[in-house]
């Protein structure tokens, strides 16, 4: 399997300005997908923030599980982990997470005004993988097209403050990885999300991924989107043979890579449902197999 990882020299640099802009703030927002909860959290950054207040923003709601965001919600929760689920495009977006910023840092607020500090908008650092919606969901909250959008990464490439309200500013700042993915699992996860640059992967390898989560998941999804029969996806069957089969049903022929690349882009476009690729059980799996094997 080809190892995923991508850590282009402008994300190194992204990360040295964040580190550098940190004690300019009061708060970090980091925007994570609603598709892969974990995986989407930059351990770098998170190395960064030191003991920063920090709200995770989960992005890309409409595309998620729901049932499997409420069981991260109450994770993130348990943890003492601040959290939004939202979805980037609500009118009174900007109100939401003014009003939990507050929640947030609502000690450190008290104490401003105890000591008689005049009100100052909190100042807030906006950091996520790229394509995980952070442009969109700036644009959102100062009501204006300041950032740029788009359904690929790297699209913002370098930092800039906004106004969101009176009591917000935000500070934007390029979608960035990290050096090396713990696992190859999460290197597939990003993939699946659009994190990283379609060319810079094997695409029958997270096509495979694909259909082995959509087997576990959804399999009716796959049947019904590639014309399969259930005996297509039974248990006996392996995912190789699925993919060869959705490549015959797709007129593809042996061209496994483009019959691949069709359902990455299917996934991520919500044509075979919504899906997330990660649980809180899961990864206390996946977290316990790394810890035993460092």
């Amino acid at each position: 399997m080809r190892v995923i990882q991508w850590f282009p020299g402008h994300m190194a640099k992204a990360l040295r300005q964040i580190r550098e802009q940190m004690p300019l703030v009061d708060i970090v927002f980091e925007l994570i997908d609603a598709r892969v909860p974990y995986s989407s959290q930059n351990p770098e950054v998170k190395k960064a923030m030191g003991d920063k207040p920090h709200l995770l923003i989960m992005t890309k709601l409409d595309l998620a599980d729901p049932k499997v965001i409420a069981d991260w919600i109450k994770y993130f929760e348990a943890e003492g982990q601040p959290v939004l689920a939202l979805d980037s495009r609500e009118h009174n977006v900007a109100k939401i997470v003014t009003r939990k910023s507050q929640e947030v840092l609502r000690d450190k607020l008290a104490l401003q005004k105890q000591k008689g500090m005049q009100d100052k908008a909190i100042r807030a650092m906006c950091v996520g993988v790229p394509n995980v919606g952070k442009s969109t969901l700036l644009n959102h909250l100062v009501q204006k097209n300041v950032a740029s959008t788009g359904n690929r990464p790297g699209v913002t490439t370098g930092q800039q403050w906004l106004r969101s309200t009176d009591e917000l500013e935000l500070l934007d700042t390029p979608g960035v990885l990290w050096p090396k993915f713990q696992t190859q699992l999460i290197g597939k996860k990003m993939a699946i999300s659009g994190a990283i640059k379609d060319t810079l992967y094997a695409k029958d390898d997270i096509g495979l991924y694909a259909i082995e989560h959509l087997r576990k998941t959804n399999p009716d999804a796959l049947v019904e989107r590639y014309h399969l029969n259930d005996s297509d996806v039974d248990e006996s069957v392996s995912d190789a043979d699925v993919l060869l089969t959705i490549t015959s049903k797709l007129g593809f022929k042996d061209d496994y890579d483009r019959a691949s690349e069709r359902i990455i882009f299917d996934l991520r476009k919500g044509k075979l449902g919504r899906f997330t690729l990660e649980t809180p059980a899961e990864i206390k799996e996946e977290i316990n197999q790394i810890d035993a094997d460092n």
